[in-house]
Parts: structure tokens; C-alpha cells; sequence
């Protein structure tokens, strides 16, 4: 059975970014997500490392990540998760980089679209690019492949790193992200600041907010 949502009706904001997320749904943006991946001091300095690094300390077992862009994510999760996007230009660079990957509606048609199929759910820096009611639609539309017990992991960048995208248009977080939790009806089991103490948010760029919840 297909829960995809239809977000398309939903009013969009006159003037700049859409609180819909629209703004992240075209090839341009997906061509962002390139340039920023491949920089060559990136790749120089593996400055994914202690990222990779605490996705995977997080044991998520089979994960289905909502928002997975060009893949970076999939690729630290090693074979182990399967990603979804609006964006069909990203879907297509991590289906090339031989990700499980796919757009909304081929998604819910596939095979992995089944109840209780996923240990976890990882939203890595999406909620913030919508506002709070289609961040509740988002996850709401794939609570039920969610196993029971099975975990949800937010992740949103700081105060500088909001900064650094102009298709932010939400600030999430601990306390916005603690009302999320609720209002799904999930239990928060975990907080913390990654991977510099929360202070250093305000001037460095990569700290992110990360809260672990989990379904009754």
C-alpha cells in the first residue's frame, strides 16, 4: 500500500525559500551537493571521517534514510541502508555510485516499502529545510516501515552551518527537535552535540544536533 503524502497543494512562500522543501528538488541543487562533496581539500583531509565514524557507533542495523541526496550517508551505513529523495537528479548520482536509492513513488512501489522493514530512519539534515507541519507529514510517511522499538535519528546543523545554505528555512534545534519527537509520538532516548561540544555551533560550520528517538 503506498503512503506517500501529497505535499504538492501546500501553499508555497511568496519570497524565498519554501517552507515545502521545493527549493532542494532540482538538478541545480543536486549539483551543489556534488561540488560540496568532491571539494579537494575534503578529500584530502577525509573530513567525513568522524562522521562515518558516528553514524555507524550508532549500531542502526537496516536503515531506510529519508532525504539521502547524492548518497554520502548510504555509503557510510556500508550496504546496510536504503535512501529515498525528492530529488530524482540525486537519486540517479547514488544509484551510480551503487546505492540502494529511490525517488518517493518508486520507493513506496518497491519491495522495501513494507511494514516493519526498517530497524531505523535517518533524517540527516532535512528538517530544516521545511517547515514543522511537512516535517511531520515526512516522517509520518514512513513511521509505519519503521519496525516497533525501531529508532529515528534526526540530524541538523548548528547556528553557523544554518547559515551556509540559503534553502534553510527552519532553525531546528534540541528544543525543536524535542517537539518533533513528541508530536510523532516517539520517545527521545538521546541528545548530543557532534562533534564539538555545543558551543563551538556558533562558529564552526559541520557541528550538527543529534537527537535519537525511538517508536513505542
Amino acid at each position: 500500500m503506498k503512503r506517500r503524502t501529497d505535499r504538492s497543494s501546500r501553499n508555497a512562500a511568496p519570497f524565498g525559500p519554501s517552507s515545502t522543501g521545493e527549493d532542494t528538488a532540482g538538478a541545480d541543487y543536486t549539483v551543489r551537493l556534488q561540488r560540496l562533496e568532491t571539494a579537494r581539500w575534503k578529500q584530502v583531509l577525509d573530513v567525513q571521517a568522524p562522521y562515518r565514524w558516528n553514524i555507524r557507533r550508532l549500531n542502526l542495523g537496516r536503515v531506510l534514510e529519508i532525504g539521502c541526496g547524492i548518497g554520502r550517508n548510504l555509503e557510510h551505513l556500508g550496504g546496510n541502508g536504503v535512501g529515498v529523495d525528492h530529488n530524482a537528479a540525486s537519486i540517479a548520482i547514488a544509484r551510480e555510485r551503487g546505492l540502494a536509492a529511490f525517488t518517493v513513488a518508486d520507493f513506496h512501489a518497491s519491495t522495501h516499502a513494507r511494514d516493519g522493514a526498517f530497524d531505523s530512519l535517518l533524517l540527516a539534515h532535512v528538517i530544516e529545510h521545511v517547515g514543522e507541519q511537512e516535517g511531520l507529514a515526512i516522517v509520518r510517511e514512513y513511521l509505519d516501515y519503521l519496525r516497533p522499538a525501531g529508532r529515528v535519528v534526526f540530524i541538523c546543523p548548528q547556528e553557523k552551518g544554518y547559515t551556509t545554505d540559503s534553502t534553510h528555512v527552519r532553525f531546528c534545534g534540541f528544543p525543536e527537535l524535542h517537539r518533533l519527537v513528541n508530536l510523532l509520538g516517539l520517545r527521545a532516548d538521546k541528545e548530543y552535540s557532534f562533534p564539538l561540544p555545543r558551543i563551538a555551533g556558533k562558529i564552526f560550520p559541520y557541528n550538527e544536533f543529534v537527537v535519537v528517538a525511538s517508536k513505542p
